[in-house]
């Protein structure tokens, strides 16, 4: 995991997360009338826990070359994509809930929001204390 900003703590990657959660929710409502088609999910709870686990681990870069700038490189966050089970199968082995994605995905939605609001309050924290105002 990238090194935790000390202004801005998770929340820049929780960020990246939940927008990759969004887009895979919104994948499986494009799909919900497709055969055979299985709703996917990230579980951002297990990816907050591996990243909190790896705080601190960081990657050396590979220089080929002389001219190379040194420095390291901190591993990513990990999104890995879980099957949902479904509540109700259907008969065409589609396993796509049109209600819980959507509302898996207004959860998600209100998340990403939080963590644009705590942003913003920071940034414009920032700008109060550079410009005396």
């Amino acid at each position: 995991m990238a090194e935790l900003d000390p202004l801005f703590g998770i929340h820049a990657q929780a960020l990246s997360v939940q927008r990759q959660r969004m887009e895979v929710l919104a994948s499986n409502l494009a799909n919900a009338d497709t055969p055979h088609y299985q709703a996917r999910d990230i579980d951002f709870a297990k990816v907050l826990a591996s990243t909190q686990e790896n705080t601190g681990s960081t990657l050396a870069l590979a220089a080929t070359s002389a001219q190379h700038v040194q420095g390291s490189s901190s591993t990513s966050l990990t999104s890995p994509l879980s099957f949902r089970v479904p509540l109700q199968p259907s008969v065409d082995g589609n396993t796509v809930d049109e209600q819980v994605e959507q509302a898996a995905f207004a959860d998600a939605a209100l998340h990403y929001q939080a963590s644009l609001s705590f942003l913003n309050g920071e940034v414009k924290g920032l700008i109060t204390a550079i410009t005396g105002q």
